[in-house]
């Protein structure tokens, strides 16, 4: 018994074959050729968000400078850091640049900034109407 047992053993093949390997291969390369474009295109929404968030605080500080009667404020972004009046009000994310910003009273009003890395690469904040996805025109400000 224990003999016949001993030389099923032996008979037996151990391991995959080189079909089974291929199919796992090909099963491997089928789930990676999906997944990799959906990772790319949430880096590039997350691009998206980077910059909508960076404008959305540069608007809101600019309507808060309006409410509390201060003078236009000036925007500018120095040392990876935005300025509004010469106060910090925030760290400049990664790939977000300012872009146009033009200010003309509180109810005239608009900044962008763009993000190269982004889907849709330029973002607005305006006085007329808030986030929006484009640049800053002469009728934002008029």
């Amino acid at each position: 018994m224990l003999t016949r047992i001993r030389r099923s053993a032996e008979e037996k093949d151990q391991g995959f074959t080189l079909i089974e390997l291929l199919v796992v291969m090909i099963i491997i390369g089928i789930l990676a050729a999906i997944a990799i474009p959906v990772f790319l295109s949430q880096r590039a929404k997350a691009q998206d968000s980077a910059a909508k968030a960076d404008v959305s605080t540069l608007g809101k500080e600019i309507a808060t400078y309006w409410v509390d009667g201060v003078a236009a404020p000036a925007v500018t972004q120095a040392a990876g850091r935005y300025l509004i009046a010469g106060t910090d009000v925030g760290k400049v994310s990664t790939n977000v640049l300012l872009g146009t910003v033009n200010i003309i009273s509180d109810t005239s009003w608009c900044v962008d900034v763009t993000n190269a890395k982004g889907d849709k690469k330029t973002y607005k904040y305006s006085a007329k109407n808030g986030l929006a996805e484009a640049a800053c025109l002469p009728a934002d400000v008029t």
